[in-house]
């Protein structure tokens, strides 16, 4: 399916290059687990415990699956366990978990059972992201907590590496500053669960509260569960007034405020990789 590529949009309509794209071709797909350690659940000191690895990244359904699979579970019990699990997560969430599965490698042992394993997430992302760094820079960001997890979500799934986290995330507060849409594949694809290089005309016309192409402002919830590096990046952008960017090849990925400027950079792209012809919005 080749990727649409509307005409040239007037500045409020112009598309984000995704991550999802240019992060597969950098890297393969290949998902990294995150490094971030917890304790042990419970202990058994005949036995050394298996692990549970939460990529930093993962969505809340890839989260359940590894649980029950860990854990030898008939599939779908994690997420059936939500209702009983009594999860301290914020008013806005509503009760939805995404966000706050904090990824990290949690030990297990026979004693470790769904609703153990998702208190002890969230509670770790409680403590990550409860703290007065996060809550004044959300402040400075004009945001509460919970959309600040949201920003780090949409971060960790569209920048293409961890150094330009914080530019990503400028991007979208001088999006959302100056009312413009965010116009991010990566809400289109958590809103059909799933993961592709390719955004075609009839995906952004998608009847969704996650089409941020046609809603304005953030999605209504995180796309993802971010990690640290993502949650700095939310919670103290890089400083900058890009409004566009696009990675032209592996480690070169450009910001710009200016959309003629964006235009050639996307030209460049698509002379380098003509197998994924990045949108021009």
């Amino acid at each position: 399916m080749q990727t649409y590529t509307p005409p040239t949009p007037p500045r409020r309509t112009i598309r984000l290059t995704r991550r999802g794209r240019t992060a597969l071709i950098a890297s393969g797909a290949v998902v990294a687990a995150a490094a971030v350690a917890v304790p042990l659940l419970s202990t058994d000191d005949k036995k050394e415990p298996q692990a549970l690895v939460i990529p930093e990244g993962w969505r809340s359904g890839q989260v359940y699956e590894a649980m029950d699979k860990v854990l030898a579970l008939p599939a779908g019990t994690a997420k059936k366990s939500l209702d009983k699990a009594n999860l301290k997560l914020p008013n806005d969430a509503s009760g939805n978990p995404e966000g706050y599965l904090f990824p990290a490698t949690y030990p297990i042992d026979k004693k470790s059972t769904p609703t153990s394993l998702l208190s002890y997430m969230v509670d770790t992302a409680n403590k990550k992201f409860g703290g007065g760094t996060v809550t004044a820079g959300a402040e400075r960001n004009a945001m509460n907590v919970y959309q600040t997890v949201t920003v780090a979500s949409i971060v960790q799934a569209e920048a293409a590496t961890k150094a330009d986290m914080g530019k990503v995330a400028r991007v979208i507060y001088n999006r959302l500053d100056r009312g413009m849409p965010l116009q991010m594949d990566s809400t289109i694809n958590y809103a059909l669960n799933r993961s592709t290089l390719r955004t075609s005309q009839n995906d952004t016309q998608l009847d969704s509260p996650y089409n941020t192409y046609t809603r304005m402002g953030l999605p209504p919830t995180p796309i993802a569960n971010p990690g640290e590096e993502a949650m700095r990046a939310a919670v103290a952008p890089t400083q900058g007034n890009w409004l566009y960017f696009v990675t032209v090849k592996p480690g070169d990925t450009r910001f710009t405020a200016d959309y003629e400027e964006h235009k050639r950079n996307v030209a460049e792209f698509n002379r380098v990789s003509k197998s994924a012809p990045a949108s021009k919005g």
